[in-house]
Formats: structure tokens, C-alpha cells, sequence
């Protein structure tokens, strides 16, 4: 762009000093045209860094996933292959799932097994409380006939001591009342008994054997859901929409669930980030919804309206480690690192693809200075030209 001003200048110059010599040409004037050119191009050159400023480092970073398997086992089928579109849901690899069907038949055979020792254990409390209902009838039975038996003894005993009784009725007597103590005594243990299992219940009112067997079913349960987990983890799913590389998977692989062996990456390609790198005093005036254009390699000749979503104001220079040592002072200082701004790519030009890692060049056009925009979009378009050269001496 400088080249096409200077030659723009010097046709004027031609025109007005030689072609129509509407001034003289001497050292003044040459002195003058030599200036003149000199300075307004610092004066643009200044004003454009601070107004719009560019960066020569622009990148299209994706999101990469590293794919880890929920479950380890054998693969049995890789329908995918590395670098094609992959649909968000689409299925990546699956495990044998015969070992993880086993265990979901064990965990519910054990869950049934379990509601059938709830059922017993609840038909058990049923029982103490109807022994507990038996035992109190039998006592107040039993009482009843006692008294009745104590006043036989009384009336036996009276008929013996004039004469009027047999004394093998007075014996019969007494002991059909001493076998009614002993009765009621065994029906008042019986009725201890019970009331002791029954106040022997939890917060829920249940006693031990209904609660133990409801907190092994609720393990059983839990169990279960793990076992029908980890049978869902045998095929393993697209995250999102986008490609796959380092696919490290073939049938009859095992794969093993361990975070630092990923079986493949998985890139997103819908949440793509655009970061242009700027120098720390060239965002003075840059804001979140400026007007921005960026041109990678990729796609020569073409310029992609973007708008500037935020500025990353944070660099590894930044960090302080939280330590009981002071921070430590290097003898030389460390250089300037440049600040991130995330660019959003404006509807109209979504469709174009950037690949992870696509590097090129753009600006940012700021609320001032808004007359001179047109010479850095000028300069954009111009550059984004030269991209359709490719200088190689092999």
C-alpha cells in the first residue's frame, strides 16, 4: 500500500513539476516533495496502528477432545475414519458389550433376591406384631380365668375347712390356679419379648430386618445403575459435530480406560475461536462489537467480516504463584507477550471453512478515526491479493 501512495504522489509530482511545469523544479521544491511524502506516510502509518490496528498473527483454534473409553474391553467395530465429518450422536467405536450384559444380569438377579428377603422380613414384622396382639388377649384371657380360679380356691377352702368339701377339689383347684400364674407369666415373657424386637425400629418406624433389606436393595439398585452405565459406555458417541484424528482404534484392540491414552481426538467444528495477537498499547481503542476483517491463507482473495467479541486481558506474565517463597526477579526481563482479542465471524461469511490452525493476518477498525479506515481496508485488500502467490524456489 505505501508503494501504491508513493506512486500516486509521484505522478502528481510529475505532472505538476515536469508534464505542465505549473512550478519550478529547484531545491526548494525538492526539498518539499522529498519531505512531504516522508512525513504523511509516518503520520498515516502512526495514526492507522492506533485507530485500526493489525496483526500479522490471526488463528483459527478448535477445541480438541481427547476420547477416553468409560469402560475397558475389547473393540469389536470402528465405523469412523480419521479426518471425515462426523455428525453430532454418530457412533465412534463400540466394546464388547458381552462381559457388561453378564454383570447387569447378576446385579438384578441379586436386586430380585433381595425384594424377595424385603417381602420376608417385612411379613416378619407383621408377625411380631400379631404375636404382640396374641400375647396381650392371652394375658387378659388368662387373668380372667385366674381370678376365677383363685375364688374356687377361696370357696373350696371354706367347704374343706367345715367339713362340706372333698379335699382332692380344693387341691384340683389350687393347682389349676398355680398353672394359670405360670401361663400368664410364660405369656408376659412372650409379650417382652416381642415388644423388645419391636422397639428395636429406625426413625422410619421399621425394624431392623425391614430396614437392612431396604438399604441392601438401595445398594442393589445403585449397583445396577452402575452395571447398565458401564454397558452404555460399550459405545462410546460423538460429542458434537466435527473431525477425528490420531485414531489409534482397530477391531480387536482393547481399549483401556486411562485419561493419559486417549484412543483418538476429536475436534469440534462448531465453537471455533478466532484469535488475532495484538502488541499491548494497540488496544487503547478496541471494544467488544468493533468492526474487524481477517484473511488466512486458505482462502486467498477472500476477506471475512468479523466483529471483536472480547479481549483476553491475561498472559502467563500475569500469574504470580501462591507460594510461602517471593516471587523471584529474573536479571533480564522477560519480553513483551501480546494480548489475545477473539474475533466472531459475522453470519453472511459462516459457511467458510477454517481449518484448525489456519494462520493469516486482519485488523480492527475502532470508533476513531473513523476517516482513515478506508486506507487500512485498502491495505487488508491488497495483502489478501499477494496470498495467491506462493514464492518457492522448489
Amino acid at each position: 500500500m505505501d508503494i501504491i501512495l508513493l506512486g500516486i504522489y509521484a505522478t502528481f509530482v510529475w505532472l505538476i513539476f515536469f508534464k505542465f511545469k505549473w512550478l519550478p523544479w529547484n531545491i526548494v521544491s525538492q526539498v518539499i516533495v522529498v519531505t512531504i511524502p516522508i512525513i504523511a506516510l509516518t503520520m498515516i502509518i502512526l495514526l492507522l496502528n492506533i485507530f485500526t490496528p493489525s496483526s500479522s498473527d490471526v488463528r483459527a483454534i478448535n477445541y480438541v477432545i481427547p476420547i477416553v473409553p468409560r469402560v475397558s474391553g475389547q473393540v469389536t467395530e470402528v465405523p469412523i475414519e480419521p479426518n471425515r465429518p462426523i455428525k453430532k450422536g454418530d457412533v465412534l467405536f463400540k466394546i464388547d458389550p458381552v462381559p457388561f450384559e453378564l454383570n447387569v444380569k447378576a446385579a438384578d438377579a441379586k436386586l430380585a433376591e433381595l425384594k424377595v428377603a424385603l417381602i420376608t422380613a417385612e411379613a416378619a414384622q407383621r408377625g411380631l406384631e400379631d404375636q404382640l396382639k396374641n400375647a396381650a388377649a392371652k394375658k387378659a384371657a388368662l387373668g380372667a380365668r385366674l381370678d376365677l380360679a383363685k375364688k374356687r380356691v377361696e370357696q373350696f377352702t371354706q367347704l374343706a375347712a367345715t367339713g362340706a368339701g372333698k379335699r382332692s377339689d380344693l387341691e384340683q383347684a389350687q393347682s389349676d390356679a398355680a398353672n394359670l400364674e405360670s401361663e400368664i407369666v410364660a405369656a408376659d415373657a412372650t409379650e417382652s419379648q416381642v415388644k423388645q424386637k419391636l422397639a428395636a425400629r429406625t426413625a422410619t418406624g421399621e425394624i431392623d430386618e425391614v430396614a437392612t433389606a431396604k438399604a441392601q436393595i438401595a445398594k442393589s439398585e445403585a449397583d445396577l445403575g452402575n452395571a447398565k452405565y458401564d454397558l452404555d459406555g460399550c459405545v462410546h458417541l460423538a460429542p458434537a459435530n466435527g473431525r477425528v484424528a490420531n485414531l489409534a482404534l482397530r477391531p480387536g484392540v482393547r481399549a483401556v480406560q486411562l485419561p493419559l491414552a486417549p484412543v483418538m481426538s476429536f475436534i469440534e467444528e462448531d465453537d471455533q475461536w478466532i484469535i488475532a495477537f495484538f502488541h499491548q498499547n494497540e488496544l487503547r481503542y478496541v471494544e467488544a462489537g468493533n468492526e474487524a476483517e481477517i484473511f488466512v491463507k486458505t482462502h486467498p482473495g477472500h476477506v471475512i467480516k468479523c466483529k471483536v467479541d472480547s479481549i483476553l486481558w491475561a498472559t502467563a506474565q500475569g500469574q504470580m504463584p501462591i507460594s510461602g517463597n517471593l516471587p523471584n526477579t529474573q536479571p533480564i526481563s522477560a519480553p513483551e507477550q501480546r494480548i489475545a482479542v477473539r474475533l466472531l465471524v459475522e453470519p453472511k461469511d459462516r459457511e467458510i471453512f477454517l481449518a484448525a490452525g489456519a494462520r493469516g493476518a486482519g485488523a480492527i477498525y475502532t470508533e476513531k478515526g473513523k476517516i482513515i479506515h478506508i486506507i487500512r481496508k485498502v491495505f487488508v485488500r491488497v495483502s489478501t491479493k499477494i496470498d495467491w502467490f506462493v514464492f518457492k524456489l522448489h
